[in-house]
């Protein structure tokens, strides 16, 4: 067992991409599982519960929970449900370390929560700082709680600065470019849902593959950096890098950069975040250099991908503009997933939002969520 890192943890989006990785993660080192949390997959949730054997299990919706109560019944695996049973999970006594896996704002309230309770979290819900990340920060520095970060690139961001944070000059975020790099806005119209879900270097869920084709991803990743790192966004660099061997670079004071390579393979991050200080045997495959491709960096085309220059943009807006951002984007990839609304019908609908939904400068978590559910409303009857 490790002596430093995660001993009894809880997972919240246990279902999700991420859930899952973490699981495997968790076997592989003999990390106890204490709480499973999701939506509403009680087919998988129940598989997961015997396997892991939790002391609890929680389910968002409500009629899924009565189902997988039913389905646990011969076992002693207490289930809850709801946003209650999501925050229980999430502070469970036992567990020292909250792997925050869910999709969307709901993983707010439950990060506090954690937070409060001085749990170290893995954070995988990068809503929470897009949303949030101001208030979130300065809770966890009250409470003495540690934010591991389980995306890839501010995973190496993370282990590249080490303890020289006050020499960074500046970070250099790395992104894929997804599947239409190079393309132009033309070109770029008459995209499908099937085509944008075709990710060239990573396997994710729908919406994040979504926000890769469009940019989105990176920028809210500039937002997240900008909070876990404690730099301005102006301190931050997009480069376009199409091999996702870098998984990002820091430039320091004197110009020296250091970069964290490794295969495409997101259980290296989430086992960094559960054994930090200490480094384990990975299930990630070693990088072999001799057979590597070449390694190539570019700028992102803003022109092709407006989502990137407005989530740039909002970036430098204190306030709830953040959140807006967000859920307008989420609501927006859902419209165009169903075949609602076009590509660019994506940044248009966000665009909109911000236009027309009142920026409130220092929010309360009432007040983000707030702001979440006008960009939504805004979106769904545009």
């Amino acid at each position: 067992m490790l002596e430093n890192g995660s001993k009894n943890i809880s997972v919240l989006g246990s279902t999700g991409s991420i859930g899952r990785q973490t699981l495997e993660v968790c076997e592989k080192l003999g990390i106890r599982v204490s709480a499973l949390a999701a939506r509403s997959s009680v087919k998988l949730l129940e598989a997961q519960a015997r396997r892991f054997s939790p002391s609890l299990v929680s389910v968002f919706d409500e009629k899924a929970a009565a189902d997988l109560r039913v389905r646990l019944a011969d076992t002693d695996i207490r289930v809850a449900s709801g946003e209650g049973g999501l925050t229980e999970a999430a502070v469970l006594p036992e567990a020292d370390t909250a792997v925050t896996a869910v999709v969307g704002t709901v993983g707010l309230k439950p990060t506090l929560a954690a937070i409060k309770a001085k749990k170290r979290i893995a954070l995988a819900n990068k809503e929470t700082l897009v949303c949030a990340g101001s208030l979130v920060m300065a809770e966890a520095r009250a409470n003495g709680a540690e934010i591991l970060p389980v995306d890839s690139e501010h995973s190496a961001i993370f282990q590249c600065i080490g303890a020289a944070r006050r020499h960074v000059k500046r970070i250099l975020l790395t992104a894929s470019g997804g599947p239409f790099f190079g393309k132009s806005r033309e070109e770029l119209r008459s995209v499908t849902p099937e085509m944008a879900l075709k990710h060239p270097n990573w396997s994710m869920g729908p919406k994040v593959t979504v926000d890769s084709a469009t940019m989105m991803n990176k920028g809210l990743e500039i937002i997240e950096a900008m909070h876990l790192f404690s730099v301005p966004p102006e301190a931050i660099r997009v480069l376009v890098h199409r091999q996702s061997i870098v998984h990002s670079m820091v430039e320091f004071a004197d110009n020296a950069v250091i970069a964290q390579l490794a295969p495409p393979d997101m259980r290296l991050p989430i086992q960094y975040a559960l054994t930090y200080p200490e480094r384990a045997e990975s299930l990630c495959p070693e990088a072999d250099f001799s057979s590597m491709p070449p390694l190539t960096f570019a700028d992102p085309d803003l022109e092709s991908f407006p989502c990137l220059r407005l989530a740039m943009e909002t970036a430098k807006r204190p306030g709830t503009a953040c959140a807006v951002m967000n859920a307008a984007n989420e609501a927006a990839v859902g419209l165009f997933l169903r075949g609602r609304i076009g590509f660019y019908g994506i940044y248009e609908s966000v665009a909109g939002a911000l236009d027309r939904i009142e920026n409130t400068a220092s929010p309360t978590p009432e007040d983000i969520l707030a702001a979440d559910a006008a960009a939504r409303e805004y979106v769904s009857r545009a």
